[in-house]
């Protein structure tokens, strides 16, 4: 079962009204499931000095739409692949992609849901994780990155940088990436479950390939948690221990009292000294890897 997102969700508080983030192209307004958002709260990044909006990306026949954010005079930036949640990539995935864009990376966030679904149009989340996220493959997935990396690369930007980053079901993601793409060179999994039961469309979890990742990852995790208990962090580093060199590397970061979530400024899960220690650091994990 998918966790991530759904048994952790915080009912939102007072926001923004519903009417005002209506769906438009990628990237914009929020997700319906999330709505009213935190007013006080959403980080806005301007676009000043970017190129950045929806892009269109080939994955064999399929088209597949993504947000990019890349600085306007640095055309051969160095990647990273910003995974969304369950929600798809609405306004505070866009948000993430412009901050990584500011700090001078080519940033893309594709809708890896397309294929099932518009994940931002749904209202109630169970819908939305049963008519939608339970659908997609891992292996869709992997596959859906791999293109957006090479669509990068044809673009100009610097696929010999290559980083991966993810929240939620992202986090997931992003762990699975790692030791699925050679070239990636660091990761940061932003509360992305470790284990789990495995299937025929999830045939293993970040702990069963801990031991051979391309690149190592920064795991960033509350200890408050509750969709994600610290004995699956304790499994997840007993693996990496016992793995490749990257594996070795990997570290995690446990915020006290920070619930599932704390980064996404937009929730009431939002925690603004965790989530910005936490971005800090993922900027400076990828500069000590050769991310920068």
């Amino acid at each position: 079962m998918i966790q991530d997102d759904f048994d952790t969700l915080v009912p939102p508080g007072p926001g923004f009204n519903r009417r005002s983030f209506v769906r438009g192209t990628v990237g914009s307004g929020f997700a319906a499931a999330v709505l009213p958002v935190m007013a006080q709260s959403v980080v806005k990044t301007d676009s000043t000095g970017l190129v950045a909006g929806e892009v269109t990306i080939p994955v064999g026949d399929f088209r597949m739409p993504a947000y990019r954010a890349m600085p306007a005079n640095r055309p051969d930036a160095p990647v990273v692949l910003v995974i969304s949640e369950i929600f798809g990539v609405h306004e505070y995935i866009a948000d993430v992609a412009r901050r990584f864009a500011k700090a001078g990376y080519c940033a893309i966030a594709p809708e890896l849901f397309v294929r099932q679904g518009d994940a931002t149009s749904y209202g109630e989340i169970a819908k939305l994780i049963a008519e939608v996220i339970s659908k997609v493959p891992d292996g869709q997935v992997m596959g859906d990155l791999d293109a957006t990396v090479a669509w990068a690369k044809a673009q100009g930007a610097d696929t010999g940088k290559l980083a991966v980053t993810g929240f939620c079901w992202g986090g997931r993601i992003t762990w699975l990436y790692a030791a699925h793409n050679p070239g990636v060179k660091a990761g940061v999994a932003w509360y992305g479950r470790l284990v789990g039961q495995t299937s025929a469309l999830s045939p293993a979890h970040p702990v069963d390939v801990a031991g051979r990742l391309a690149g190592p990852v920064l795991g960033l995790y509350g200890e408050k948690d509750t969709g994600i208990p610290l004995d699956s962090v304790e499994a997840m580093k007993k693996a990496l221990a016992a793995g490749s060199a990257a594996a070795r590397k990997s570290e995690f970061v446990i915020y006290p009292d920070a619930p599932h979530a704390f980064h996404a400024d937009y929730r009431p899960s939002f925690r603004k000294e965790a989530a910005e220690n936490g971005w800090k650091r993922a900027l400076a994990w990828f500069k000590a890897h050769g991310v920068a």
